[in-house]
């Protein structure tokens, strides 16, 4: 009886653990959609990074008008415009800027909005009344509006990518302000950030060391479900002509330029707006997995 309990003891220390991110890639990996959106993100860097082999070394700005609206072909899988250019090339090259903007924009809104709503959960009362403020009033405006106002604005004073950055980021600030707050209010008063506290921690190290770090995870998946929307504005912008500026190679700059002769040549609208779709389509499926895999009560 002694050796079977032995036995049994040692198998259990022998057994291997799991950690938290090998549960939660297990989880991952058993979500189909998950893995479906990732392999559409997966694409979508291959086809920026290595756009000039895809392609050809063709150039996205080259035109030739003898050429043009000509419908998909061996030669030009995706047609050409009006001016000719290959719009297969301008779809890999436009997926460089597009990757660009629905990072960098993410980046700022996630990076001001999570100052924002640390500050607001931690200290509270006034603070939190105006900083929460100021963020329900923009969320009262659409968000393709806040952008073309705050595009408006910058008209002329920056550059054209750095004014949809900026645009695309600020709109999203007030959605993570929001959900960092939220997460705050929850862990605040946990044991152990009043024990980091009556050890005489600084309250920038009790945020950054025990606060940031718990709330990090409902962040990171709106992150991910974000950069599909700052697809959605910066492609929108583009499309109002409020955007990235032709002759760059961007997608909704390449849909505005389309719509004036779509029934000549419906495949100079129809690819570039499946490449917003699937892309969106992408980081959304990424998203939710990412949510259901990094939820521990999710089974």
């Amino acid at each position: 009886m002694a050796q079977a309990i032995l036995t049994v003891d040692e198998s259990r220390l022998e057994a291997p653990h799991v950690g938290v991110l090998e549960d939660a890639w297990r989880r991952f990996r058993r979500s189909r959609s998950a893995i479906i959106g990732l392999t559409i993100i997966a694409l979508l860097a291959v086809c920026a990074i290595f756009a000039p082999w895809l392609c050809g070394h063709r150039d996205p700005l080259a035109q030739n008008l003898a050429a043009a609206t000509l419908p998909p072909s061996p030669l030009n899988p995706a047609g050409t415009d009006k001016l000719g250019r290959d719009i297969f090339t301008r779809l890999l090259y436009g997926a460089r800027l597009s990757v660009e903007i629905g990072f960098t924009s993410v980046a700022i809104g996630l990076a001001i909005g999570t100052f924002i709503g640390l500050v607001a959960g931690y200290w509270g009362k006034a603070v939190d009344t105006t900083l929460m403020g100021a963020m329900d009033v923009m969320l009262a405006f659409p968000s393709i509006l806040l952008a073309i106002a705050i595009s408006a604005i910058l008209d002329q004073r920056v550059s054209d990518v750095v004014k949809i950055f900026l645009a695309v980021g600020i709109v999203g600030i007030p959605v993570y302000a929001r959900i960092a707050r939220a997460s705050v209010l929850q862990v605040k008063d946990m044991e152990y950030v009043e024990a980091a506290h009556a050890v005489g921690s600084t309250t920038a190290r009790v945020l950054a060391r025990y606060v940031l770090p718990n709330i990090f995870v409902p962040l990171v998946v709106q992150a991910t479900l974000g950069v599909g929307t700052a697809e959605l504005d910066s492609a929108g912008l583009s499309y109002l002509g409020l955007g990235i500026q032709p002759p760059t190679a961007e997608w909704g700059s390449m849909l505005n330029d389309a719509r004036d002769y779509w029934l000549n040549a419906p495949w100079a609208l129809l690819f570039p707006g499946l490449a917003i779709s699937i892309t969106v389509l992408g980081f959304n499926l990424l998203g939710d997995g990412l949510r259901d895999a990094l939820d521990p009560k999710s089974a």
